[in-house]
């Protein structure tokens, strides 16, 4: 483990008053309005630039064209249904991905909205699968003051530059005054928090700062679920006159794209409690989607008066538009107060869009200071799939299924946003003080966990079953009706159709929860991913991490006979195999149709079931949870006897078949691999250790006389006195440098296991991987390669082999400070940073790809892998159940052996010839090879 003297020691990569000057940050420092010391920081006057996406190489088009022509027609196919394939690299967002994005709103699970560093409100999620990635620009904070008799400003609290604004002049949003440069403004985050500081702008005597907070607390299982975020406006005014300021939100009646042109979407105001007032927009989706029901609100005070207008619109034909509305504004400075008792508005026609706006006006004395806070919430209880499955989500459990319930939602948000951020200081301080790490780290660890909002989450209600009883029953019933049915504690007697005991047991009582690979790969929980990604949800959410683990065990006993053809080569087989691990849960109908991959026969990868293994017994080391190790027996023990038939000539070892079967879905393996491999090894250790923990020694036995077999076999195979060769074909890339080699090693390590070889090799490998995947490209300033020639030059077998894949680069970093090695650690994964967070890289900020080349060309932006920097963290503090577990070294791991078989492994030892150590007999580290 780590010792205190251990850690990267680097130059701070910034300092806190670089871009926002000493004083006006000692201004605001009240009521938590100044950023924090540690963030990610950008002028909003910065330029989005457009993202460089990735492309294939004419060689590498030509192989793949059949299995190109497959998908397009499985594509189409999907269409056809009006379901979205889980693959889809033909067709194109019309709004090009452009380094714009920052911190989501809302908690995980309930839908989410993203807003850019710049102010938009973006990347829509509300219903799962669907990404609108256009900003809808009516949604918008604005500014009006008034000082004295005459002078006044207003300004949108963003810049005006973009495309989605029309040049001319009209009544709609492109009427408002957009003076706002941004030079003077700056943008902080550090999630789920983000600071925007505007200096002066417009007015040079006013300095301004909104604070965004979302609900996102470790080990909080309720609030974390909530699909509602708070802006807190801190004002100070230098000037000497008082100034009248009103700060106005506006939102259009819309879930992104063009939803708001399918008309029949309602507007009314509402005054809550404690001061709480503002407007829901009903909004009435397309396509047989459940509805959704927004609520923008402000909170009022003795100093803070609000007011609504409840409808506007963005063209002529309405009754009052976008521009009478801001001209209302820098006349009054408030709406007036009759427009509470409008009552809703009639449904807007087709093509309109329908927006409100919430006002909060206040008055500034000179050298004085106030806050004005506002909230913005959503209600779409009801999340319901293509293929008909419909829940509630979890928020429902505390909130009902009423759409009304936003306006709960908004009135807790406001009341308990200082809650919040007391809870995430406790949680994130101990990290932002630690100054043995270096700052880039600090902030990217936190920022990376914006994939658990914005990365497509559905968390559901379990417990209450979330059933659409109404549908079933054909009844109508007023979505505010006060029938049990709405009632958040009614259980349902009508059972789901399709829904099987394995959704309904819920043993954490946390309810069930989904996440995609990526945006752009529709697959919820792919497993092979989640090896990686898993660490995050282990450390702050470990009861999830624990029932998506129950989901793949149970899911590890059923089989699926239902036919699937298999893009990749054509062929046709089951959807699921009972013993083999799921790649994923699912897409249109997770739980109930697995394997929504269908590029390669997924039954027949090699690494499934073995990352099945390491983590089921990673979470169990980690939690100390027995009755979660009893639970997932069976299935682990079914998963080991499934990989049985990979070991084609009986020597312990498993062998891969010649084609993409594991991950890296598109670089052949041939043989014993260093991936595999590894894993196999790791995984064969970490069952027996389970089956010791569980009583069940002779399996344990079994398990360790295989691992010591396959061993042997792996060394002799890949070692080569300085790496394990990526495979041990005759290929010219079997040579191959692989950063991932030693990933069954990372999860030993991770869980308090003796260590799969000698320590010398271990070290020797990872410096290898850092010597030439890592510091060959870019001088180590872009993450590590996956694949790399031992000439030095990058392998360019496929475009995997080429690429750095982020979340790998995390991992491989997570192992060498595992193992002692934390400045070439630091080093690897700085270049992550480096290459997608900072301002001279890529612009991969809060959408981190699964992969980018070294020109700095992206696959898959908003890609869960990336989230696997929470391995490094949990490298550099373990769980107290690891740090505290009995020690087992290298030699104890025999001691579960009898005697008798223990002699014939001995035996077969001295007959193996000794492979050569880059270390020699000397104990200082020191890799020449």
């Amino acid at each position: 483990m780590v010792s205190g003297n251990m850690f990267y020691r680097r130059k701070p990569s910034w300092r806190a008053d670089d871009l926002v000057s000493r004083s006006t940050l000692q201004l605001l420092d009240f009521d938590d309005g100044s950023p924090p010391e540690y963030a990610w920081r950008r002028k909003i006057s910065s330029q989005a630039n457009r993202l460089k996406e990735f492309n294939v190489t004419f060689r590498e088009a030509i192989k793949m064209m059949r299995l190109g022509l497959r998908l397009w027609s499985y594509i189409r196919e999907e269409a056809s249904h009006g379901r979205k394939a889980p693959i889809d690299p033909f067709t194109r967002e019309s709004d090009k991905p452009s380094a714009s994005q920052g911190v989501p709103l809302g908690g995980m699970g309930s839908g989410s909205i993203s807003r850019g560093f710049r102010g938009e409100f973006k990347h829509w999620q509300i219903i799962p699968g669907s990404c609108e990635m256009s900003p809808v620009m009516a949604n918008q904070f604005s500014i009006f003051i008034t000082r004295g008799g005459n002078k006044k400003y207003s300004s949108v609290l963003a810049p005006g530059q973009h495309d989605s604004l029309k040049k001319s002049s009209d009544d709609g949003i492109s009427s408002w005054d957009w003076k706002l440069r941004g030079d003077r403004s700056t943008y902080h985050a550090l999630f789920p928090r983000a600071w925007t500081v505007y200096d002066g702008e417009p007015d040079p005597e006013l300095k301004v700062s909104c604070r965004q907070i979302s609900p996102f607390i470790p080990h909080n299982y309720q609030d974390s679920s909530l699909p509602t975020s708070v802006f807190v406006y801190t004002i100070v005014n230098t000037g000497k006159e008082r100034a009248k300021v009103s700060l106005v939100m506006t939102w259009a009646n819309s879930i992104g794209g063009l939803s708001h042109h399918s008309g029949g979407h309602v507007n009314e105001p509402f005054i809550g409690e404690n001061g709480v007032s503002g407007v829901l927009l009903h909004h009435k989706t397309a396509n047989d989607n459940p509805p959704v029901t927004f609520a923008v609100a402000a909170c009022e005070n003795q100093n803070v008066n609000v007011t609504v207008l409840p409808a506007f619109g963005l063209s002529g034909e309405s009754s009052i538009t976008a521009r009478e509305m801001w001209g209302t504004l820098i006349q009054d400075g408030c709406f007036d107060r009759d427009n509470f008792n409008a009552g809703p508005s009639m449904p807007s026609s087709l093509g309109d869009t329908v927006c409100a706006a919430v006002c909060a006006s206040t008055w500034v004395e000179p050298h004085g200071r106030c806050t004005v806070v506002f909230s913005l919430a959503w209600s779409s209880p009801k999340v319901k799939f293509k293929k008909g499955n419909a829940y509630y989500r979890r928020y429902t459990k505390f909130y009902g299924t009423s759409p009304r319930s936003a306006i709960n939602l908004v009135q807790d948000a406001l009341m308990k946003y200082k809650h919040w951020e007391e809870e995430i200081d406790k949680w994130q301080s101990p990290i932002l003080h630690d100054d043995r790490l270096p700052e880039w780290y600090k902030v990217t660890v936190f920022n990376e966990l914006y994939f658990l909002v914005a990365g497509g989450t559905v968390w559901i209600d379990s417990a209450s079953l979330v059933v659409d009883t109404e549908e079933m029953l054909n009844l109508k019933i007023p979505e505010d009706s006060d029938s049990p049915l709405h009632d958040s504690t009614h259980k349902s007697a009508v059972p789901l159709i399709g829904f099987t005991p394995h959704i309904i047991d819920d043993r954490e009582n946390v309810g069930k929860f989904l996440y995609l690979e990526g945006i752009e790969y529709f697959m919820w929980c792919t497993y092979d991913v989640h090896f990686y990604a898993s660490f995050a949800l282990l450390e702050l959410f470990p009861k999830i991490e624990l029932s998506i683990q129950r989901d793949f065990a149970t899911a590890v006993l059923r089989e699926d006979k239902s036919r699937v053809r298999f893009l990749a080569d054509g062929t046709w087989g089951n959807r699921k195999v009972i013993g083999a691990v799921a790649h994923d849960l699912g897409a249109h109908d997770p739980w109930h149709e697995l394997n929504a991959y269908n590029i390669h026969d997924t039954s027949r990868w090699k690494d499934l079931n073995p990352k099945f293994v390491l983590q089921v017994y990673r979470d169990f080391a980690a939690t100390g949870d027995m009755s979660f190790g009893k639970d997932v027996w069976p299935a682990v023990c079914t998963a080991m006897e499934y990989m049985e038939q990979f070991d084609h000539d009986g020597d312990g070892m498993i062998e891969n078949d010649g084609f993409p079967d594991q991950t890296y879905d598109a670089w052949t393996v041939r043989g014993v691999s260093a991936y595999c491999g590894c894993l196999w090894l790791a995984a064969l250790q970490a069952a027996a250790a389970l089956a010791r923990d569980l009583g069940h020694n002779d399996y344990a036995e079994r398990c360790m006389v295989k691992f010591a077999k396959a061993k042997l076999v792996f060394e002799a195979k890949l070692w080569n006195g300085s790496y394990f060769n990526y495979d041990s074909g005759t290929s010219y890339n079997s040579r191959s440098i692989h950063a991932d080699q030693l990933a069954g090693q990372w999860y030993t390590a991770s869980s308090g296991l003796p260590p799969l070889f000698d320590e010398d090799r271990i070290k020797c490998t990872l410096q290898k991987i850092f010597d030439y995947n890592v510091m060959r490209v870019k001088g180590g300033r872009m993450g590590a390669v996956n694949g790399m020639h031992p000439n030095g030059k990058v392998d360019e077998t496929c475009m995997q082999s080429r690429e750095i894949w982020t979340g790998v680069t995390y991992s491989l970093a997570a192992t060498m400070v595992l193992h002692g090695m934390e400045n070439q650690a630091f080093t690897t994964a700085e270049g992550i940073f480096i290459a997608g967070w900072s301002e001279e890289g890529y612009g991969y900020w809060f959408q981190t790809p699964e992969a980018w080349t070294i020109d700095g060309h992206y696959r898959s932006l908003i890609y869960m892998r990336p989230l696997a920097i929470w391995a490094m963290q949990y490298a550099l503090s373990p769980p107290r159940t690891i740090l505290e577990a009995p020690r087992v070294n290298t030699m104890d791991r025999t001691s579960h052996i009898s005697p008798s078989t223990l002699q014939f492994l001995q035996d077969s030892v001295r007959k193996m010839t000794p492979r050569n150590s880059c270390f020699g007999s000397s104990s200082s580290f020191s890799c020449e090879c």
